[in-house]
């Protein structure tokens, strides 16, 4: 009973166990641990995120904003651009700025939001740039003046910097004068005018001259505004050249015409001012549009004409010295200042062509009497073949017609040749006076230049004063006796001198030349005649007056066989006539004949009547 009852009463001291399931373990938040903890719902942490949002700047990449320098150290300057982060941004990009400090305002340029860092990238010297195309363009489309800093020196000029980009100023720009020193203006502050800008480069040009001539131009606009013709100014020699000399006037440059500079002729300006020298000039003329100022030297001293002699007049004689030779004349100076002109035409009689260079030379002095002279005008002709007698004065004495005389060839023409037999006395030997055989195209064919040459005088007209030569005059007419040789029909040989498209031309005997034309040239072979061929020729045509002979060499042969046809129908003819006679002859012997006989005669009268017709 016991040990039924044991089991109750164990089972009553220890109930049964029941064990609960465990809850999830929570996760735990490491960067909390060591914090105080803030306990925000999600919707608060949203509305706070919003808030910090918009305390903080909206930015693009690419964007040019302003901020402030909050760090500065040896190697860096920290930026903030009120954004989540700040911007770390090399010092060398502030060299330009060797005052920057804390708390200064910046320009820069965001390149990117985050870097892969969560960095935000800024630059200071791309937002100079941008900032620095924006300004160079506005200033050359508004023409504003800039002020720059000279860098280096360059090929051809200088690099300038402007607005934090680099500007080329060329060597031409940098001043109105050349400069040969452009060292000289390296890390200087200047100012400039934008002239040029390459948007595809980037790249911009400017000058410094453009304003040196802006404000000389005003200066010169203000001095002109009050210039008068006929006013004395004072001035300095700024530069010489060999056609002048410049002025400067203050502001605004003058020329003076070498001709104006002295009454004298000058070789070069230099003879009457030098360098740097201050002189007094007149306004000749001036040009409001054009900016030129027209000066003179010599208007302010009288005229030299005033105060030559008054008694001096045309058909007195002068001397004085050769200032300039010219082709068609010299000028000679009779006194300072005072000159006169001496045309070619005027220093010699003679009548062929030359030129002042072979009388003159600059410097020589020489005598001349005055033909005209105009003082109002200032001028004043000379001549000095007028020193010496005119040879034309007894040209009928000394060269009647018909008189002989010995010249010397000066010049020729297509027509002619011009010889002189004396100083001043020119002749003309026209071309077909030349020969009375050779047919010259030209003279030179005949004679050349400074040979003698024996003429006779044809004519001589005093009023023109031209005389009329010739040379084949001294001999007498050998046509007269060529038309008793060269007679029609005859033959002679030739030589074939020359050949054209229209014949030849043969030297025949006597020197007397001819001319073949071209059908008249084939040969027997049918082959035509060649130059320097010698053959005989027949003369078929000559004509005296015009000294012409037209010859054939073909006419030979034509006419030889035109005289055997001619002499074998003769012949025949002569034949045919002793036939008719003997039948004649026959026929009235034929009543005594027999009938045999008939027979026989019959058979010769048909071989005659045959004859008969073959000679007809």
């Amino acid at each position: 009973m016991a040990n039924q009852n044991r089991p109750e009463t164990e089972a009553q001291q220890e109930p049964e166990l029941v064990i609960a399931p465990a809850a999830p373990p929570q996760e735990i938040n490491w960067a909390t641990i060591g914090k105080k903890q803030d306990n925000y719902s999600d919707t608060e942490r949203e509305k706070l995120s919003t808030a910090y949002e918009k305390t903080l700047t909206s930015i693009a990449e690419h964007e040019v904003l302003e901020g402030t320098v909050v760090e500065k150290t040896s190697k860096d300057v920290v930026v903030n651009i009120n954004y989540k982060s700040e911007g770390v941004i090399p010092l060398t990009e502030f060299r330009y700025n060797p005052d920057l400090k804390v708390g200064d305002k910046v320009e820069v340029y965001v390149e990117k939001q985050e870097d892969k860092n969560g960095q935000l990238v800024l630059s200071h010297k791309k937002a100079r740039f941008v900032r620095a195309w924006e300004r160079v363009n506005e200033a050359l489309a508004t023409n504003e003046i800039i002020k720059g800093f000279v860098k280096c020196r360059t090929k051809g000029g200088l690099i300038v910097d402007v607005f934090g980009m680099e500007a080329f100023l060329p060597g031409s720009q940098i001043d109105v004068k050349p400069v040969r020193d452009y060292d000289a203006y390296v890390n200087k502050t200047m100012e400039f005018r934008v002239v040029k800008i390459n948007p595809e480069f980037k790249n911009v040009v400017v000058s410094h001259k453009a304003l040196i001539e802006a404000e000389i131009e005003q200066q010169k606009q203000e001095i002109i505004s009050k210039l008068e013709k006929g006013q004395v100014l004072e001035g300095t020699v700024k530069n010489i050249t060999s056609y002048g000399v410049f002025i400067d006037l203050g502001g605004v440059d003058g020329l003076i015409h070498i001709t104006d500079l002295s009454w004298y002729r000058i070789s070069h300006p230099e003879e009457v001012v030098q360098l740097g020298q201050k002189i007094h000039v007149v306004i000749l003329d001036f040009d409001n549009e054009k900016k030129r100022i027209q000066l003179g030297l010599k208007q302010l001293s009288p005229h030299p004409w005033d105060s030559l002699n008054t008694e001096l007049k045309a058909g007195d004689r002068v001397k004085g010295k050769i200032v300039v030779v010219a082709d068609y004349g010299a000028f000679i100076e009779i006194a300072p200042g005072v000159e006169g002109l001496i045309h070619v035409s005027e220093m010699s009689w003679s009548q062929h062509l030359r030129t002042a260079h072979d009388f003159f030379k600059v410097g020589d002095e020489t005598e001349a009497l005055i033909l005209t002279m105009n003082k109002e005008e200032r001028k004043m002709t000379l001549g000095i073949k007028q020193l010496t007698p005119d040879p034309w004065a007894n040209i009928l004495d000394k060269y009647p017609k018909g008189s002989k005389h010995t010249g010397t060839v000066r010049n020729f023409t297509n027509f002619g040749v011009f010889v002189e037999l004396e100083e001043g006395i020119d002749g003309l030997i026209h071309i077909s006076d030349l020969s009375w055989t050779k047919k010259i195209k030209h003279p030179s064919e005949f004679t050349k230049i400074g040979d003698k040459i024996e003429t006779i005088v044809l004519e001589v007209n005093t009023e023109t004063r031209r005389l009329s030569l010739g040379h084949k005059q001294l001999e007498e007419n050998p046509w007269d006796t060529f038309e008793t040789i060269f007679t029609m029909d005859s033959i002679h040989k030739g030589t074939i001198t020359s050949l054209s498209d229209k014949g030849a031309t043969v030297m025949l005997p006597y020197g007397v030349e001819g001319f073949a034309p071209a059908k008249h040239l084939i040969k027997e072979n049918g082959q035509p005649a060649k130059a320097d061929e010698v053959l005989d020729f027949k003369v078929i045509e000559f004509n005296k007056d015009s000294k012409k002979i037209i010859l054939s060499h073909s006419r030979i042969k034509e006419d030889s066989l035109r005289e055997e046809k001619t002499q074998e129908g003769n012949e025949k003819k002569a034949e045919a006539k002793e036939t008719r006679q003997a039948v004649k002859k026959i026929k009235s012997t034929i009543e005594k004949t027999t009938l045999g006989d008939l027979s026989g005669l019959s058979e010769l009268k048909s071989r005659m009547d045959k004859n008969e017709a073959e000679g007809e």
